[in-house]
């Protein structure tokens, strides 16, 4: 799924109403008409959202909740239905099969058994989890796991993906240098070239994306997650905007990057998920090992 396919479903899925073609507009305004088309025609083909048309006249989409699975729970017992609800309440962040014995009242046996049909009838699916990879997560099959499930895109089947974070952190700075570079030896005063120098989020996402280095779309936030990487590796300056955001700059420093920027914790974009339990643990962290050796 794309960044802008998502940043539509999650402006829908915070709404109580549905949203229609002007409002979408106004909240996506760096996207032309035919891109915002092209996103929705999308998001209607692979049934995301539904379309319709309002009292007056109004071209109008709806989020789609997720399936009730109508049809695969036809024929269900009652432990089936209460399994598959307490399943639906835990969202795309699933619901570890411990908790769902404890809210169901049932025993692991017969508990087994009805999660193994309701996995054949595609009524829900078991989600690995890199916080917790033992551990057996359910969500509702048609649901798209949460990224603190999967570990997003630094993840590849629960391994975490170094060489790809340090492409991504090479490029990134390589993009950032050159602007610098080309603002640089543009003709004006000193506060125009300054100014030349730094770059947007969208900016650097458009040019990763535009790469072609990655095996799935990055989103902005995965950018972003990138340059702050690089700040604390001191190879980059961030400055506020006026409107609340941020813009980024490569910088030239005298002095090495202090101690713990330069440790692979400092540089690990994922050390938020790090803890003392789970996958992502420095125990068995074979970065911090070799850093180590």
């Amino acid at each position: 799924m794309s960044n802008y396919e998502q940043r539509i479903l999650d402006f829908m899925k915070s709404r109580d109403r549905p949203a229609t073609d002007t409002e979408l507009r106004k909240e996506f305004p760096d996207l032309s008409n035919a891109e915002r088309a092209g996103v929705m025609q999308i998001l209607l083909n692979e049934g995301l959202i539904d379309l319709f048309q309002t009292s007056d006249k109004k071209l109008a989409y709806k989020i789609k909740a997720a399936s009730d699975n109508i049809e695969s729970l036809k024929g269900a017992g009652n432990e089936e239905k209460v399994v598959y609800g307490i399943v639906k309440e835990s969202g795309n962040k699933g619901i570890w099969i411990k908790d769902i014995r404890q809210k169901s009242n049932l025993i692991q046996l017969q508990l087994n058994k009805i999660i193994k049909n309701l996995e054949n009838k595609k009524a829900i699916k078991l989600v690995k989890s890199v916080k917790a990879g033992k551990k057996k997560v359910y969500m509702l099959y048609d649901l798209e796991p949460d990224r603190s499930l999967t570990g997003g895109a630094w993840y590849s089947d629960q391994d975490f993906e170094s060489e790809f974070v340090d492409v991504l952190n090479q490029q990134c700075y390589k993009f950032l240098e050159t602007k610098r570079e080309k603002a640089r030896e543009a003709v004006g005063s000193p506060l125009t070239i300054n100014n030349n120098s730094y770059a947007s989020v969208i900016d650097v996402w458009k040019f990763i994306n535009q790469l072609g280095i990655s095996r799935i779309e990055l989103s902005e936030d995965d950018i972003k997650t990138i340059l702050q990487t690089l700040i604390y590796d001191g190879k980059v300056e961030r400055k506020l905007t006026i409107g609340g955001g941020h813009l980024y700059k490569a910088i030239e420093t005298l002095l090495p990057p202090p101690g713990l920027a330069r440790t692979t914790c400092g540089i690990c974009p994922v050390f938020k998920n790090c803890d003392a339990v789970g996958t992502v643990n420095p125990k068995t962290c074979s970065y911090y090992n070799d850093w180590l050796l």
